[in-house]
């Protein structure tokens, strides 16, 4: 059976001096020592949804802050690298990749947020401003930290942890506000952060708060995306009858 085809998102359009659309190469790596065979979709290409017939996995990475329009929201002076560009590709992308049972869906960071606002919820633009610091998800000004998050030990991301109970790197300063339709709540920081979800209806969409591909400290996060390749492996061969 081939290495099931993982596609991931590009961070947005760089225009400094030398154009490009970027990737870290955490996302690649950890999909390759999954077993998978990556491909980078930056967000330049139009019709979105037909890059769902060439991939057997999508991977929704991290980066700038969702357009605070896409849901609602307000401005605020800590929102950056915003790009309606690589909004409109992902929005269109994960509605597409939704409609489908056999195309399992991984969001870290950026990708959970841009989940919940497909499915019509909301984020808190800073999250300072509505939980303190008691929690600490990055360090000033945007610097990585750890901090705990509590799964349902009824969910599926627990299982794949085998805990409840997780140290997670954390480099982010929004997050959930109203949950979106379809999700369920099921990964919590100390201070009552939503920092994991999963869909309800489809077959195989997880989202995490955390950046399990920049934490090669903790091999526990590896089984994420093992969970992950091996569900696109496991739809691919039985979408092709093997």
């Amino acid at each position: 059976m081939p290495a099931p085809v993982i596609g991931i998102t590009s961070y947005a359009r760089d225009e400094s001096e030398l154009p490009c659309f970027s990737l870290p190469v955490g996302y690649v790596d950890c999909v390759v020592e999954a077993g998978g065979d990556p491909v980078i979709l930056p967000p330049a290409i139009a019709e979105p949804a037909r890059l769902l017939d060439s991939i057997d996995g999508l991977v929704l990475s991290g980066g700038g802050d969702v357009s605070p329009s896409a849901y609602g929201g307000d401005h605020h002076e800590t929102i950056y690298a915003v790009s309606e560009e690589r909004d409109r590709f992902e929005f269109e992308l994960l509605r597409a990749a939704l409609g489908r049972n056999d195309i399992p869906v991984l969001c870290i960071c950026r990708g959970l947020q841009v989940l919940n606002v497909v499915l019509g919820g909301s984020l808190h633009e800073h999250l300072p401003d509505v939980l303190g610091e008691t929690v600490p998800h990055r360090t000033p000004p945007r610097q990585t930290c750890r901090h705990q998050v509590r799964l349902d030990p009824a969910s599926r991301l627990a299982e794949i942890f085998g805990s409840a109970e997780l140290e997670v790197l954390s480099w982010h300063h929004q997050g959930i506000e109203r949950l979106g339709e379809g999700l369920r709540a099921v990964g919590w920081a100390e201070d009552g952060l939503i920092e994991a979800v999963e869909h309800c209806r489809h077959v195989w969409c997880v989202g995490v708060q955390w950046h399990p591909e920049m934490d090669s400290s903790d091999r526990r996060q590896s089984r994420l995306f093992a969970a992950f390749v091996q569900a696109a492996q496991d739809l691919s061969r039985r979408k092709n009858g093997r």
